[in-house]
């Protein structure tokens, strides 16, 4: 169980990260800290890349339909151009970004912010996935998160996709990918 750190401090902040699998509930997580955050009179801004527009083309939208506003950006570096007087930060699909993000994160725990990331560990062949393995290396708080494999009921750790084009990126949802466990994954 996540126990969340210390209401914000001035000039101390921290990167947390939460990471999985598809369908393992990241981005509802992300909606669930960012919105305590707000009830609590924190200033948010929350980003996600401008790519991702499967359920809108600004809100951050879970599978489980919950929202929150949210800035569409093309890169990370724009995401420090956004967050003047902010207390907390939140990025979703955080794996969609360019390999910059883990250093535009670190900056923005040095500036005293509170940042929350949520992204794919791994992609679809079980590799690590975009900036997230730099992230990880960062961050003070780490929350892996896991769905249940379509195959067998286990734990799923594993986005399998159904389709085979080759590209890393792919949006899709369930027509396109199923969480797996590992031995169904690797079957």
């Amino acid at each position: 169980m996540f126990i969340e750190p210390h209401r914000y401090a001035p000039g101390k902040g921290w990167i947390e990260v939460v990471c999985g699998s598809m369908f393992s509930g990241k981005t509802e997580e992300l909606i669930r800290r960012l919105k305590r955050a707000q009830i609590a009179h924190q200033k948010v801004e929350i980003f996600k890349p401008a790519i991702d527009t499967r359920y809108d083309e600004s809100d951050i939208v879970s599978h489980d339909a919950s929202r929150i506003r949210s800035t569409p950006v093309q890169n990370s570096h724009n995401i420090l151009l956004l967050t003047a007087d902010v207390d907390v930060v939140g990025i979703d699909e955080a794996q969609f970004f360019d390999e910059g993000l883990a250093e535009v994160a670190e900056q923005l725990a040095a500036k005293g912010m509170r940042v929350i990331v949520a992204g794919l560990d791994m992609d679809f062949t079980g590799k690590p996935f975009g900036p997230i393995p730099a992230l990880l290396a960062k961050a003070e708080y780490i929350t892996k998160l896991h769905a249940i494999c379509m195959q067998c009921g286990d734990i799923a750790n594993f986005s399998y996709r159904h389709t085979k084009v080759d590209d890393q990126i792919l949006l899709g949802e369930k027509d396109v990918y199923e969480p797996r466990c590992r031995k169904c994954f690797h079957k």
